[in-house]
Formats: structure tokens, sequence, C-alpha cells
């Protein structure tokens, strides 16, 4: 209920309301890191960072969602069966270039018996630039139900198929309808838009040039400019991230929370990698709150080097430190004073410890030794990213 009234809200509001609710929208306080550009204390967004050049023309996502809503409104309107059925056509061609960012003479020769696959929600584009597009599921629904009404039956093969003067003349009209400069209401500067959106949504260069059917990245990377402060901004953050990380970096588990356990004050976290490696982290409740772990969060457990104890004859010992792991020594780094041994296990994971030569020496530690690698709960700082 509250979603349909949302949409109707938004429906009847011109195209410069509509463009300043979804500026506030997207610039607001909340939601994620990457949600409206760069946050306190977070990392800047790419994504939401570039400019788009200004010889690029493009809709911005509130001329988006009105020359949308326009078509819809004008299907919907149609006064005959006949109308209804022209319209459809229009509507249809209009979504494949919207959301699947054909050109108009790619959208014009699609066969809808042939080229859609429904349940996939994809689209297989014919030509000198063939490709498969994935369309929103929402969309690709909406286009078989309008394929499944009676009014297309006759037309089956061949709904796609209409005059480019006369799409880009509907193309005209609904951009008067709905405010929006008739400049920037044609399939070409529809096809640029979608792109834009795409890669403001994150999507890498290269998956946005398989879409396009663009053969080089360059082509796609003509959507994308970063002024001189964005630039600056982006990377010193990633380099003092960089600097950062690399006291502890060997040691660094990623995976997934599999399980929490709470005391009165403390809680027990347990981390799962990729490989099946369990490391366990005892943290206050305080900052299990704050950093918003849960089960199945995505998290990094780094243990730094000096924390790492090792140990021969690993099955006659018990200890108290609950994470404890079976290895061979693969490299053993001695200096005067310290010495880096790094220790592979069964999964391939590599644990480094720091331990005084004097240690090297007593444990005879060398190249291709089984050793145990230890450390306890207390000593692992979990990282949300």
């Amino acid at each position: 209920m509250i979603r349909d009234n949302l949409i109707h809200f938004l429906k009847s509001l011109g195209a410069d309301d509509l463009r300043f609710v979804l500026d506030r929208v997207g610039d607001g306080e909340q939601g994620a890191s990457c949600q409206g550009g760069e946050r306190q204390g977070k990392a800047p967004c790419p994504a939401k960072s570039f400019d788009v050049p200004s010889d690029v023309k493009h809709l911005d996502p509130a001329q988006l969602l009105a020359l949308t809503e326009s078509f819809r409104a004008w299907r919907e309107a149609a006064a005959s069966p006949a109308r209804r059925r022209s319209r459809t056509r229009l509507w249809l061609l209009f979504l494949l270039i919207r959301y699947g960012a054909l050109k108009l003479g790619e959208a014009i020769t699609v066969d809808d018996r042939e080229d859609f696959d429904f349940a996939r929600s994809a689209l297989a584009v014919r030509g000198d630039h063939a490709r498969a597009v994935q369309l929103p599921k929402e969309v690709s629904r909406e286009i078989a139900a309008r394929l499944d009404e009676p009014a297309c039956a006759s037309l089956r093969g061949e709904v796609f198929h209409l005059d480019q003067g006369f799409v880009r003349r509907k193309f005209y009209e609904q951009a008067d309808a709905c405010g929006v400069p008739r400049e920037l209401a044609n399939p070409r500067v529809l096809r640029h838009s979608r792109a834009v959106e795409l890669l403001r949504e994150g999507l890498p260069i290269k998956v946005v040039q398989t879409l396009m059917g663009h053969q080089s990245a360059h082509l796609t990377a003509q959507y994308v400019n970063f002024s001189e402060s964005d630039i600056k901004r982006i990377v010193n953050y990633y380099i003092l991230k960089e600097s950062s990380m690399k006291t502890s970096a060997r040691n660094a588990f990623t995976g997934k929370v599999s399980s929490i356990r709470s005391g009165n004050i403390l809680a027990e976290v347990e981390v799962v990698t990729a490989s099946g490696l369990k490391v366990v982290s005892v943290i206050t409740h305080e900052s299990l709150a704050s950093l918003g772990i849960r089960e199945g969060s995505l998290v990094t457990a780094t243990v730094k080097a000096p924390w790492v104890i090792l140990v021969k004859e690993d099955d006659k010992l018990k200890t108290s430190a609950r994470n404890k792991y079976s290895g061979r020594i693969v490299k053993v780094n001695a200096g005067q004073i310290s010495a880096e041994v790094v220790v592979e296990l069964p999964d391939g994971t590599l644990v480094c410890s720091l331990v005084t030569d004097e240690s090297v020496k007593a444990l005879d530690l060398k190249v291709g030794d089984e050793i145990c690698a230890l450390f306890k709960a207390f000593s692992v700082i979990l990282n949300v990213e």
C-alpha cells in the first residue's frame, strides 16, 4: 500500500519537482556508503563521483522516469483496440532501448518469437554486434505479458518491426508531453542514458561495454569523466587504506560469519573462509553493534604476526588458544633479533609469525618442518568494509 501511494505521488510530480526529490534521496544522509556519493568516514564511491562529459547527451534519472511513465500512461490511455495494439508495440520497443540499451536499428529487427529467453530475462541481439542482453526481471515480465495479449497474436515475429521515422516522431511527442527537451528524447540519447545509469550503479566498464555492444572499452569510457578533486580524493583514500593494512595484511582471513555466541559483556564470532578455515574472534558487544556484524556478514579477520605462536609436536599440546592450525613451514626469513616464519596450511592459506631469532634456534625451525600455528581469539581483529 505504501509503495502504491509512493508511486502515485511520484507520477503526479512534474519533471523539476521529481528531479528535486531524486536529488535529495540520492544525496541524503541515509543509505549505504556507495549511495549518493561520499560519506563521512566511508570510502568515496567512484561510481557516484564521476561526471558525464558535456558532449555526451543523456537523460538524468528524473527525466528517464518522466519519459518512461509518459509512455506507460500513453499506452494505457488508448481508446480503441487498434490504437492500444499500436501503442503497445511502441511501448515494448521503448523498453528494449530504455533497459536493454539497444540501438534503434537493432531493436526494430528483434524477432519476438525467437530472440527472447523469458525464463532467464535475456534477449539475443543479432547483427554486427551480436550479444546477449540481460533485462531487469520486471521488464522481461512486462514484455512477456504484453506479447501474450490477443492483440499481438497476429503480429508475432514482427511486433518490433516498425519504421524508424515513425518511432522517432512518437519519441518527440512523449517528450513534449512530459517536459523533456526534444533533443534528449531520441533512441540514441536513451541508449547513452542507460549506459550512464549502469555505470552509476557500479557496473564495471567491461560489463557495460558488453551490454552496449562496443568493440572497445574506450568507447564505453566516453561516458565517464572525473574532476581533478575527485581523482585526488579517491586515490588518496585507497592509498591511505592500503598503507594502513600493510602491517597485518599477511594474516588476513576473509569469510562469512557462521555463528555468534553472546555473553554478558563479550561476543564470540566464528568466521568461515571460502576454503572452510574457521577463525574465532572475541569482541565486545559494543564493537559487534557498531560494526553491524551478524550471521552471514562478510568480514576480514586479521591477526598481527607477533601474536601468532609456533609450536612443534602439536598433537601433545594442550592450550586455551581457540585458533590452532597445523601446517608446514614454507619460508624462514631470519634477522639479527627477529625472524619471519611463514606457515602454509593444508588449504593453501599462509600464516605469518614474527618470533625471535633465539626461538628459531631453540625450535630448530626450517623450511619443510611440520608446525602448529596458534593464536588467541582475543588477538583476532574483525574488519568490515
